[in-house]
């Protein structure tokens, strides 16, 4: 047993620690990133408290024992793996909701608390949380805010960054941070808060969030518009947006994602579908009728193949589903799915979705897109049935990767739009920021963490770039 965990099952208790041996150890070595490797820690802590975690960071510091902060471990870019060995932190006991005030539009939360389950409570006392990371039903606040996680309601309501108020970390060494505020407005000194949203645990721990919260759209209703193809698709998001629309959802998928989905779908597409487009918009329920038939009437003009049109939560739910399906669907059809959030204009879409067919059919490698149309950020899915632990396949795969990496910079885009950097795209930051950029961001990485304890390996990457595997 290595030193570190004796000293912290003194410190916190046995209870507290999954050490060596222990059945569970496995899962703090995995997330849902795309990488085979397997890092197992040397133990994990599951913390219950602010002060709990401040004593792990203070031990760790005095052992030179480097720390992973991990969620719910529901993340897609690497960030939560322990690639450095030591000590995985997890937060997933402290998952109160410690406070909902309805008349300051706030709630006080601890970054456990499954984010699904926070708009559960919120919409249950009239009010809403608006970020919908699609895996709400199991991601964690405070995983969402060290990745600034977005989701398909961000179009309209922004992302993670634009709810959290005010933030308790623990540092590395021990000390404690209080930072931000609990009013919707406020500029004193600098925003360290939206500093350390997006970090990916690389600056500190979250370990208690003040998140902002809105009234509660009194109604909603979803049309989903299906297309002959992608071109005919994005012509019509624009002829929609440009004529004042503005939707809470926005998305788009291709002929690729829809043909995994129709199996699965209770809706029967049309043989001749090559892309929908799912609408969703919110306010008076007054204004729900008008605004579907309107919605409707303008898809059909710009070529819609079929719409289909809801306000009913359970009819919503049913239009949602061809959307819900298609990540699932490709996960059953094929071995290796690697989904890269890239973010390009919106007005770069149609032609980002071609250059991602070229590199399907250059490399060979099966392609799948779907995303947030309204904000340009587009899942683009490699897919194969190859051996995931082969490293030929691994480069292959990378390697397309790269090149779908490189089209999103040259159309004015960026490496991600939600999933974050962690260990998935760090050795690809060199493509959309320069040395100069990089380089201040390793200052202020050591700025937080002199010893560079705390997730290294993260988000940013070393001097000198490692482009493929």
């Amino acid at each position: 047993m290595s030193h570190i965990v004796g000293v912290l099952e003194r410190e916190l208790g046995a209870e507290a620690i999954v050490g060596p041996g222990h059945e569970r150890l496995d899962d703090y070595g995995r997330d849902e990133s795309p990488l085979p490797e397997f890092h197992p820690p040397e133990c994990a802590v599951l913390v219950e408290s602010t002060e709990q975690a401040a004593a792990v960071l203070r031990l760790c510091l005095e052992h030179k024992v480097p720390v992973t902060p991990r969620g719910a471990g529901s993340g897609m870019c690497g960030a939560a793996l322990p690639i450095a060995g030591g000590v995985v932190l997890s937060t997933e006991r402290m998952n109160r909701i410690k406070e909902i005030d309805p008349g300051d539009l706030v709630a006080v939360v601890e970054p456990g608390v499954v984010t699904g389950t926070l708009q559960e409570q919120v919409e249950a006392q009239g009010l809403f949380y608006p970020p919908d990371p699609a895996s709400l039903e199991y991601c964690s606040i405070g995983g969402n805010a060290s990745t600034n996680a977005g989701g398909p309601r961000a179009f309209k309501y922004g992302v993670t960054r634009e709810y959290i108020l005010g933030l308790e970390v623990a540092l590395m060494g021990g000390e404690i941070l209080r930072c931000g505020r609990r009013t919707s407005k406020g500029v004193t000194g600098y925003d360290l808060v939206a500093g350390f949203v997006g970090t990916e645990g690389t600056f500190g721990v979250i370990t208690e969030l003040v998140v902002k919260l809105l009234p509660n759209p009194p109604a909603a209703a979803t049309v989903l518009g299906v297309f002959a193809d992608v071109p005919t698709a994005g012509a019509a998001i624009s002829a929609l947006l440009r004529e004042g629309l503005r939707p809470r959802v926005l998305e788009l998928a291709d002929r690729h994602s829809i043909d995994h989905v129709r199996p699965r779908s209770r809706y029967r597409f049309p043989a001749n579908a090559g892309a929908i487009v799912l609408i969703e918009v919110d306010g008076e329920p007054d204004s729900m009728a008008m605004m579907m038939e309107k919605i409707g009437l303008r898809c059909d003009d710009l070529g819609a193949l079929d719409v289909l049109a809801a306000t009913e939560p359970a009819d919503r739910r049913a239009v949602w589903e061809a959307r819900r399906l298609i990540s699932p669907a490709l996960k059953a059809a094929y071995r290796i799915k690697v989904n890269e959030d890239v973010c390009v204009p919106r007005g770069k879409i149609v032609e980002m979705l071609a250059r991602v067919d070229r590199v399907s059919a250059e490399t060979g490698i099966a392609t799948a897109v779907f995303g947030h149309a309204g904000d340009g950020n587009l899942h683009v899915n490699l897919l194969a049935n190859d051996d995931p632990a082969d490293p030929a396949v691994r480069k292959k795969m990378w390697a397309a990767a790269e090149q779908i990496f490189r089209h999103t910079i040259a159309l004015g885009g960026t490496l991600s739009g939600e999933h974050g950097i962690g260990l998935t795209k760090r050795d690809y930051m060199h493509l959309e920021q320069t040395e100069q950029v990089l380089e201040w961001q390793r200052r202020w990485k050591l700025m937080w963490d002199p010893s560079n304890l705390l997730n290294p390996g993260k988000k940013i990457p070393p001097a000198t770039p490692r482009c493929s595997e």
